[in-house]
C-alpha cells in the first residue's frame, strides 16, 4: 500500500477520536486491504501520537483465543501499542470521554527485564525475559463503528485498544502456573465470566512469544520494561457509565476500574 493510502486510513481512524464517534470500517472503504497493510496504517497512527508527545510502554496482543480467531475467520492472533497516555490507575476512574465503545477483559501482564527479539523467540525465553507478572483489565475499544470489524479493520485501529489497568502486587513467573492461573471477571460485584491462563493459546507466555516472532516482521522488537497484556483470558464485557468492573485472579491478586 502506497504512503497517501495509509494516510488516508489513518486520517480516518483519528477522525473517530476527534468527533467522539465511530466511523466507517476500512474494509468497505477498500475490500482489498491486506493485514500487512492494515499493520502499516497502525504503525503511522502510533508514530503520530508518538510525535506529539506519547510515549510507547508496551503492546497488547488481541484474539488469542480460538473463539474469537473463529469469530473472524483468522488463525492468529493479532497486536496493538500500548502508549503512556492509555495507562489508568488500579481503582480509578475512566471518563466516558475518553471511550467510544468500551468493553472490559481480564489479562495477564508481563513486566520485561530484558529485550525479546524475534524470530526465534520460545515461550522459555519470554519466561526467562519476565521481570514479574501483574493481574490486568484491559479496555478494549473500536473506532469502528458499532464494532463492525473484520482483522484488518481491528489491526489498523490498533488492535481495538483503548486503556488499561494494572494491579499493585508484582509476582515472578516461577510463583505460579500461569497456564492454570484463574480469574473471575466481576460487573457491579456480580460474576460476568471467569477464565484461565490456557484460554490464551494454551499459555500466556507462548502469546508473547508469537508477539516477539510477529514484531520482527515489522522491524520491532521488545524492550526491557515494557508493559506487555498477553490476551483475554475473559470473554469481554461492555461497559456504560456507572459501571464497576474487579478481576480477581487466583495467587495474583486483583484489579479493579470505574466508569
Amino acid at each position: 500500500m502506497n504512503l497517501e493510502k495509509t494516510i488516508t486510513f489513518a486520517d480516518h481512524l483519528a477522525k473517530a477520536e476527534e468527533i467522539g464517534q465511530g466511523v466507517k470500517p476500512l474494509t468497505e472503504l477498500d475490500a482489498s486491504l491486506t493485514v500487512v497493510e492494515a499493520y502499516h496504517v497502525q504503525l503511522k497512527t502510533i508514530e503520530r501520537k508518538v510525535n506529539g508527545g506519547q510515549r510507547v510502554v508496551g503492546k497488547k496482543i488481541g484474539l488469542t483465543s480460538l473463539a474469537m480467531q473463529k469469530l473472524l475467520g483468522v488463525d492468529q492472533p493479532d497486536y496493538g501499542h500500548l502508549l503512556d497516555s492509555m495507562d489508568i490507575d488500579n481503582g480509578g476512574k475512566i471518563s466516558t470521554d475518553k471511550v467510544l465503545q468500551p468493553k472490559v477483559e481480564a489479562e495477564i501482564a508481563f513486566i520485561l527485564k530484558s529485550d525479546l527479539v524475534g524470530p526465534k523467540v520460545t515461550a522459555m525465553d519470554v519466561l526467562m525475559a519476565t521481570d514479574y507478572v501483574l493481574p490486568a483489565l484491559e479496555i478494549v475499544d473500536s473506532r469502528i463503528a458499532d464494532w463492525k470489524i473484520k482483522l484488518q479493520d481491528t489491526i489498523a485501529d490498533n488492535a481495538s485498544s483503548g486503556l488499561y489497568v494494572l494491579g499493585n502486587r508484582p509476582m515472578k513467573v516461577s510463583e505460579l502456573d500461569l497456564v492454570q492461573t484463574g480469574v473471575v471477571l466481576y460487573k457491579n460485584g456480580e460474576i460476568v465470566n471467569t477464565g484461565v491462563g490456557a484460554a490464551a493459546l494454551g499459555n500466556p507466555a507462548i502469546c508473547v512469544a508469537w508477539l516477539a516472532n510477529k514484531l520482527f516482521e515489522f522491524g520491532i522488537s521488545l524492550k526491557a520494561g515494557e508493559v506487555i497484556l498477553s490476551g483475554a483470558l475473559s470473554a469481554a464485557a461492555n461497559a456504560v457509565p456507572g459501571d464497576r468492573f474487579q478481576a480477581r485472579f487466583a495467587h495474583l491478586g486483583e484489579v479493579t476500574v470505574n466508569f
